[in-house]
């Protein structure tokens, strides 16, 4: 069964920083490529950063210059470190894979950050 936990959220200042992780079981994490979503109140989920199975990342405009995500295949974790935090980075985090045309979520871990 797969599964994703996520920690390392909490509350920080603007122009803070915080590592998330995503621990990963139940996959052959090597194969699989990785993503961290996140969802702010009343808005849609959004695609924040991906890494592949090689480890190519991606993304969001939004973020580019302050987050970088990575992985650690031999301990089966995928990592966010978020700098220069602002308020509107304040979201759920989830942790995201597709193994075998199936979607899977982490249960989210909450960053707050204050102006």
């Amino acid at each position: 069964q797969v599964q994703l936990v996520e920690s390392g959220g909490g509350l920080v200042q603007a122009g803070g920083s915080l590592r998330l992780s995503c621990a990963a079981s139940g996959i052959s994490f090597t194969t699989y490529g990785m993503d961290w979503y996140r969802q702010a109140p009343g808005k849609q989920r959004e695609l924040v950063a991906g890494i592949s199975s090689v480890s190519r990342t991606t993304y969001a405009d939004s973020v580019k210059g302050r987050f970088t995500i990575s992985r650690d295949n031999a301990k089966r974790i995928v990592s966010l470190q978020m700098n220069s935090l602002k308020p509107e980075d304040t979201a759920v985090y989830y942790c995201y894979t597709r193994v075998a045309r199936r979607d899977y979520w982490g249960q989210g871990t909450q960053v707050t950050v204050s102006s």
